[in-house]
């Protein structure tokens, strides 16, 4: 397991993405899946630190972890700022127009939608978000 402690601002988004990146390369996992892995840490980082501390900053780490059998990556996310389950949302009508939907929830649909397991809990005053993907 790697971790990445890191206040949650936007100009740590490259820094987040080095980290999981460097993770995924040592992998060989194929580009359709490291190209999944990476929108959605991007997607979950940037909601982190524009809304966990809204509008000012605190701590967040990344935790990568590789499982042998079957394959997969783990990536958990952990923030103090505002309770907040983004999975509790109603996904979006993506049978909708972008101008007849309403704004909002696309990002973490998408991230729902390419992962193999997602779930949240707010544990201790933390947010916890958990990703994994089938390589």
């Amino acid at each position: 397991m790697k971790e990445l402690n890191i206040l949650a601002n936007l100009d740590n988004v490259d820094e987040v993405m080095e980290f999981v990146t460097g993770e995924l390369e040592q992998l060989n996992c194929s580009m359709k899946v490291q190209t999944q892995i990476e929108i959605a840490v991007e997607e979950l980082f940037v909601n982190i630190a524009n809304y966990a501390y809204n509008p000012d900053e605190g701590p967040a780490t990344v935790r990568v972890e590789v499982e042998k059998e079957p394959p997969a990556i783990s990536i958990t996310f952990i923030d103090e700022g505002v309770p907040y389950d983004p999975l509790a949302k109603e996904d979006p009508d993506v049978t909708l127009g972008a101008d007849e939907r309403q704004i909002g929830g696309l990002g973490i649909f998408m991230v729902k939608e390419s992962m193999d397991d997602i779930d949240y809990e707010y544990k201790d005053g933390k947010n916890i978000l958990h990703i994994r993907k089938l390589i």
